[in-house]
């Protein structure tokens, strides 16, 4: 590993008389940080589903060629979420977050600006992977930055707060391509206006941010805040990432748990936002601007409800994450049964349920990374966040494309919300087996 990409050593400890003040101080810094360069990921992740109207006009790809790069940078994110996780563990979290988004927005200037890029599919999808790796270097560190710097009694909220910043920065995506439509002329922008912008956002993160409150001469925060600590945890400077993941990975029932529930809950996710469009329209007959706006409360609902889930796992329920998730995926089949039985001509109560539907599954959503960052202790957090991420893509979302839209083929709709509700039931099961977890404190 670079030496500059190493973990901060332990810098000695600041007068007591200083150490709320700094940590408090510190910590919104570190927060602003992590939740603009996460929101920055988001300006430069999907931008390429915008350009697919204009790459069929202009260079006639068939929808299939295109399918190609997208699927190229979901596996790679994948992959990447995982394998760069673990790397993470032990490396500094500012840097390792800032080197992805900084590759990432390269990545995007270059499909932008390169001329050819747009019109040969081998190189898009070789750049879509790219995109896909170093987009995969977002997360884990900054799931192990909010470990740091927050305890487990506080962290559901802080996470949840943070978790919204896709939301943000993914919404923005839009009214960015009509913004440099208007300045340039050109749909090209699409890609470069929000690199430039991630770029500057890159740098604002980077300054922001801080390795371990150790390495600001700060006690743990677990220390701070008065926490019982049971178990010592060795530090990123004693183990490798082989250790990590045999050590605190490998045997761990309880997170594999719960990333197999991610298959469902990201199955269910995808294949209610994926296919809405096509169900409405055929099934509910609703208009195109109709459907934009159902897709839309959909997505938004989603930021209250991981708001509401991180409030609930702290306030409520003392930090124990497992009670949320079931309470909400209760909740979500309740509204996919509404949503599937409505009887066509009451658009409202589509509307409902989608933002029911929303509301709910976007809880499991943020909590399965929060519990697997609860479930090991901080030095395997990019591990263990990577390890659902890995689920969930590869298994959950691909398959929500896929395994819906040939059940739809082979069953009509009923097939698609019957694998729908069996993934309620899965994901239920899954999660339910963590409220057998007993914690050690080791976060």
């Amino acid at each position: 590993m670079f030496s500059f990409l190493k973990a901060s050593p332990p810098s000695p400890r600041i007068d007591n008389s200083r150490v709320d003040s700094e940590y408090k101080k510190l910590r919104w810094q570190v927060f602003a940080g992590v939740f603009i360069g996460y929101a920055a990921y988001y300006l430069i992740r999907k931008n390429f589903s915008l350009a697919i109207p204009y790459l069929i006009d202009e260079y006639g790809f068939t929808k299939a060629d295109l399918g190609t790069v997208g699927v190229a940078l979901s596996l790679a994110y994948g992959f990447s979420k995982f394998i760069m996780g673990n790397v993470s563990d032990r490396s500094n979290p500012k840097y390792f977050i800032t080197i992805g988004l900084l590759g990432s927005a390269v990545v995007s200037l270059i499909f932008g600006l390169v001329p050819g890029v747009l019109a040969s599919i081998p190189l898009m999808i070789i750049l879509a992977a790219l995109n896909g790796w170093f987009q995969g270097m977002g997360y884990p560190p900054g799931a192990k930055t909010m470990t740091n710097w927050f305890s487990v009694s506080e962290r559901g909220v802080w996470w949840s707060w943070w978790n919204i910043s896709h939301n943000l920065g993914g919404g923005l995506i839009g009214p960015l391509a009509i913004l440099g439509l208007a300045i340039f002329g050109t749909w090209q922008s699409l890609f470069y206006l929000p690199a430039l912008i991630a770029i500057v956002l890159a740098f604002i993160m980077f300054g922001l941010m801080h390795d371990t409150p150790e390495s600001q001469g700060l006690p743990p925060v677990d220390e701070w805040k008065g926490e019982k600590i049971v178990q010592h945890v060795e530090s990123a400077h004693t183990l490798s990432s082989k250790d990590i993941f045999k050590k605190y990975i490998i045997n761990n029932k309880f997170l594999w748990s719960i990333a197999i529930a991610n298959v469902f809950v990201y199955f269910i996710r995808y294949g209610i936002i994926d296919w809405a469009p096509t169900y409405l329209k055929e099934v509910k007959h609703f208009s195109v601007d109709k459907q934009s706006w159902a897709y839309f409360l959909y997505e938004y609902a989603g930021i209250f409800g991981m708001l509401a889930s991180g409030y609930l796992s702290d306030k409520v329920f003392k930090g124990h994450r497992a009670p949320p998730m079931l309470l909400f995926l209760t909740g979500v089949l309740i509204a996919i049964i509404v949503y599937w039985k409505n009887p066509e001509g009451n658009p409202l109560v589509d509307n409902i349920c989608l933002v029911a539907i929303g509301f709910l599954i976007y809880g499991p959503v943020m909590m399965i990374g929060l519990q697997a960052a609860d479930l090991v202790p901080r030095i395997a957090t990019g591990t263990a966040t990577g390890l659902t991420g890995l689920f969930g893509y590869l298994l959950g979302s691909a398959s929500a494309g896929y395994v819906m839209g040939k059940l739809v083929d082979l069953f009509g709709w009923d097939g698609g919300f019957y694998a729908l509700i069996v993934s309620c039931f899965l994901g239920f099961i899954f999660i339910a087996f963590t409220l057998f977890y007993k914690s050690n404190a080791l976060n």
